[in-house]
Order: C-alpha cells, then structure tokens, then sequence
C-alpha cells in the first residue's frame, strides 16, 4: 500500500469489457486514501431513502427517461462537501446530502418546478469554491461523465486531474466476453478462458447452473462497443485538451494493471 502525496481525482473510461471494475479495485487496494464515488450508487440511495429527489429519479427512470445531469452533479458536489473535499465559497450556502436535502423537505407542484429546483445554477454548483488537494480527498468516479458536455458541466466544480482510457482490442474483448458465465443469484463470473468453474457450467460454491447473460452475445456487444466508441470519443479529447488525458493498452487487466499503477504512483504517490 502506498501514500498519495495530493489529491487525486480521477476517471477511468474504457469499453464495456475492458477491465474498469478490475483496475478500480486495484487501485483501492494499493492507495488506502483512494475512495470509489459512484453516481449510479447516489441516485439508488436516494431513490432507496425515498427522498422526493429519489422519487423523482425513480419516476424518471421508469418512464425510460435519464436523470438530467444537473441532479446528478449536485449529488456529486454535495457528497464531497459532506465528506469536506471541497472548499466552500458560502459557508451558509445551498448544501443537499445524502441523509438530508432541501429537497426532501420541498415539494413540487408539478414537473416544471422540480426541473426549475435542479437546473438552477445556484444549486447545480452549491455555491462550491475549489476541491480540496488534501490526500485524502482522493476518489475514482464512476459513472459520470460519459459525454464531453458533462465533463464540462463537471470542470466548474470538480476538475479532473486524470483521466485513464483503457484500451484492449475489440477481438480479445470478443473472445473473453464469449467465455464469460455468470451465476445469477450471487453474481459470480467465470471465464471458461482464464477463470474456469470447476465443474463445467456449474458454479463452484452452489452447484448450481450457470448462465450467459443475453448482453454478452456477439450482435449485442458490437452494438455496445460501436455506441461507447462513438460518445467516448469526444470526451476523451475535451480531457487531452486539459492535458490529464493519459492511455494505457494491454491484452489483459493483468498486463495493464503495473502500466497504470506506475503512471498512477509518478503523479500522485509520495
């Protein structure tokens, strides 16, 4: 384990199947001061909390509909304030935690006045100055941004200070992904290519039968790649023109993982 010696903030943007769940882990292992903040994770508590965002997330989510990234930012930027990462500019200013929110307390007549509560810029940026650069103020975010206007919606409050694209040729994700089985239940992955059950198509702990999810075939995944490489793309170069843009290729997580925890080690760690 390894001590950072500043704050980082850090994304990593990769094609489904590429390992970003690997490498993430890897990295909280290695980095203790490192923290996982997932945006789908915020907006299932608060949906779970049953605050009146959370039901309106819910609602929204339902109707097939995305949660509009004013809501989701100021999720962000409240749970770094809670967790004193950012340096408030109003010290009495607009806060909205997890626990609680102005919103739980606010009802809305209708749609308009709920979209006019979260679009609102005040509340949108909480009246948030900088990031604090204090080591421990250091998180992976996961989840957002995926396109090049969220990430500069992101940069008003929370500058990105490095942004890891994971390459791996599309033809070894084909093949690991066709090799993949899950077990529903508890959500245990085989690979019949590297991470064998013991018994074929049954899994290790219940003996019970294993499954290939329906996103895993070949039609599905190409779809998915196809779509990724399409909005990644702009993204990836709003952060190489901030200059914290850094790739990293390999053929597996394990060829990768000493690349990035070198590259990780030279910007942050003591």
């Amino acid at each position: 384990m390894m001590r950072l010696r500043k704050a980082a903030r850090v994304i990593l943007v990769g094609a489904p199947g590429v390992g970003k769940g690997t490498q993430s882990e890897r990295l909280l292992q290695r980095f203790p001061q490192l923290s996982s903040i997932s945006s789908g994770d915020l907006l299932r508590h608060n949906v779970k909390q049953r605050t009146p965002l959370g039901i309106k997330v819910e609602s929204t989510m339902k109707a097939g509909l995305l949660v509009p990234d004013d809501l989701i930012l100021r999720l962000i930027n409240n749970e770094l304030n809670q967790r004193g990462w950012l340096y408030s500019s109003h010290p009495a200013g607009n806060v909205m935690t997890l626990a609680s929110c102005a919103a739980e307390t606010q009802s809305f007549s209708n749609d308009a006045d709920m979209a006019a509560f979260i679009s609102h810029p005040a509340h949108a940026r909480g009246g948030y100055g900088s990031p604090s650069e204090d080591p421990s103020a250091s998180f992976l975010l996961d989840g957002f941004p995926r396109t090049a206007t969220q990430a500069e919606r992101l940069d008003e409050t929370i500058p990105i200070n490095m942004v890891v694209s994971l390459k791996t040729p599309l033809a070894v994700i084909m093949e690991r992904i066709s090799g993949r089985w899950v077990h529903e239940a508890s959500g245990r992955v085989y690979n019949t290519t590297f991470n064998p059950p013991k018994v074929a198509g049954v899994d290790d702990v219940t003996g019970e039968p294993l499954v290939r999810r329906a996103d895993d075939s070949e039609e599905v995944y190409r779809q998915r790649w196809k779509k990724f490489e399409e909005t990644s793309e702009p993204l990836l170069e709003h952060y190489a023109r901030k200059g914290v843009l850094w790739e990293v290729s390999g053929m597996s997580s394990d060829e990768i993982t000493p690349k990035l925890m070198r590259e990780f080690e030279r910007r942050f760690a003591e």
